[in-house]
């Protein structure tokens, strides 16, 4: 097989993620699900809407997002990113622009300082934006923006500011394309299975069965890798920095992460600022004699 292709970590050909919003409860029970599969993800927070310490529900109330204290404990670890979702949660394609520009800015510093780290992700509230909202992103130092329109497929973005992802969990496709994603090869380029929704949509359709056996499904692969939104961004960023003689048998990898990718048929690999010279065409007669 002719080309370069960009590998995930340790080869892998395929990698899963999970997206989800408004910072509500019942990610409590996602996150539990997740974590007993293996399975790693985004959650997206509204920082001006969480409800204050004691607030009581009525029995009936589906949409129950958290406190800010309780918010830190529940998206706490490595397997989990914290992205914005905008302050209110805004329309933004209703919202004048300058409005745009404070909820995503009070966001991403609000949960900067309550989650000790950088937050450069996003998904657009109600999955509504426009040009001038993708521009907003850009200037603000956000790296990538989910949408809400499904692609049914597993390329890589190419408009990481205009994110698809696969589906929703509630797609009539879902186990059908979970099962493709398996069962098929990912030959000419490496694949994202991504998943979104909102947690509290379990509740209210009484379908927790459907993440439940998704994240069995999918989890403990090792053909697979695991990992949050930036997680995938970084790395598939990483690799668009190499750059590469023009016969491909030298690189020069810039970056500070390792980097797996296949040349010719033949998998490669090259360290942090690392230059190597691979002799593809020797190694590809060799191992197709």
């Amino acid at each position: 097989m002719q080309g370069l292709f960009i590998r995930f970590p340790g080869w892998k050909r395929k990698a899963l993620t999970l997206s989800y919003d408004d910072g509500v409860e019942q990610d409590k029970r996602l996150i539990s699900v997740m974590r007993k599969n293996g399975l790693k993800g985004t959650f997206n927070l509204n920082s001006g809407l969480y409800v204050r310490e004691g607030t009581e529900f009525t029995p009936r109330t589906i949409h129950r997002r958290m406190t800010r204290d309780e918010a830190v404990k529940v998206y706490n670890g490595s397997d989990i990113e914290v992205a914005v979702h905008g302050f209110t949660h805004a329309p933004y394609d209703l919202t004048p622009i300058n409005l745009c520009l404070q909820e995503i800015v009070k966001d991403r510093t609000n949960l900067e300082r309550q989650f000790h780290g950088l937050v450069r992700g996003m998904a657009y509230p109600g999955g509504n934006f426009n040009d001038e909202v993708v521009d907003i992103l850009h200037k603000a130092g956000i790296v990538y923006g989910r949408t809400v329109q499904s692609s049914g497929k597993f390329d890589l973005p190419r408009d990481w500011l205009r994110l698809k992802p696969t589906c929703h969990h509630n797609d009539d496709r879902l186990r059908e394309l979970a099962e493709r994603f398996i069962k098929g090869e990912a030959a000419w380029g490496s694949w994202l299975f991504y998943l979104w929704g909102h947690s509290y949509e379990f509740e209210e359709q009484d379908n927790w069965d459907i993440i439940e056996d998704f994240a069995a499904y999918m989890g403990g692969r090792d053909d697979l890798w695991y990992a949050t939104n930036i997680e995938i961004y970084n790395y598939v960023n990483c690799f668009k920095q190499l750059v590469f003689s023009m016969d491909r048998d030298q690189a020069f990898n810039p970056t500070a992460r390792k980097l797996y990718f296949e040349v010719d048929g033949v998998e490669m690999e090259i360290g942090p600022g690392e230059t190597k010279l691979f002799h593809t065409q020797e190694i590809s007669l060799r191992r197709y004699d």
